[in-house]
């Protein structure tokens, strides 16, 4: 008996130790995750730089590290930059003489794009934030269709930021290209949740078969209105 009771207490030694080591790597910080890895540490020194080659030369590290597997799913390090770049000029800006020097909408478009390869429930909140801040059609455009390949759409939450973009476009003058680009997203969604249950959603595709947008864009709204009867 004692030998028995011996072996279940350090059982439960080992996993109490286990359970430790465990929790203490999931509770290191971004800058203790920087400290374990010299090339992300470069990439973020790119990245904060004031000079936009430095930030899309990040980027492009970036998009090596995840193309050569370095990186996993919503891996924080990289977030952390992605995160950053992709408000570049809007939520962080430079001024210099009461001049924006930092308005960069190339880099939050890349940097958005790179999240939806990285995937991850912080990179789906972050997009859904580009959506509801951004003020750039082809960031919007990029946010949405990288929210697509994630396919989460818990409480609705992707398809409806995704929706509102299209239903406060200027009527007159809509964005051929953030149209297309949403109707891609909901064709993702749906395959990926088993349909969509958003009346947002709906509204704002038939608003895009019913709007003002280039004949290709409107047959598409009606293709992905008939795909959703499938479900």
């Amino acid at each position: 008996m004692k030998k028995r009771a011996l072996s279940v207490f350090l059982i439960f030694v080992f996993a109490a130790v286990a359970q430790s080591g465990y929790t203490q790597e999931r509770e290191l910080t971004i800058e203790e995750l920087y400290l374990q890895n010299a090339e992300i540490r470069i990439i973020r020194e790119q990245a904060v730089s004031q000079d936009r080659d430095m930030k899309l030369l990040a980027l492009e590290n970036i998009q090596g590290m995840l193309d050569d597997g370095k990186l996993s799913t919503g891996a924080p390090e990289a977030h952390f930059v992605l995160d950053y770049l992709s408000g570049e000029g809007l939520s962080h800006t430079v001024t210099e003489n009461r001049r924006l020097i930092n308005y960069y909408p190339e880099v939050r478009r890349q940097a958005v794009n790179l999240l939806g390869q990285l995937g991850g429930e912080n990179s789906q909140r972050t997009l859904v934030s580009v959506l509801y801040n951004d003020i750039e059609p082809m960031v919007m455009a990029e946010a949405a269709y990288a929210l697509g390949q994630l396919g989460d759409n818990e409480d609705n939450a992707a398809s409806r930021a995704i929706a509102n973009v299209i239903l406060f476009e200027d009527y007159a003058l809509p964005d051929n290209n953030l149209a297309f680009a949403s109707l891609l997203a909901f064709e993702k969604l749906a395959a990926a949740n088993g349909g969509l249950n958003d009346p947002a959603a709906f509204e704002a595709i038939i608003r895009i078969a019913q709007g003002n947008y280039i004949r290709k864009v409107r047959l598409k709204a009606v293709q992905v209105l008939d795909s959703l009867r499938q479900y």
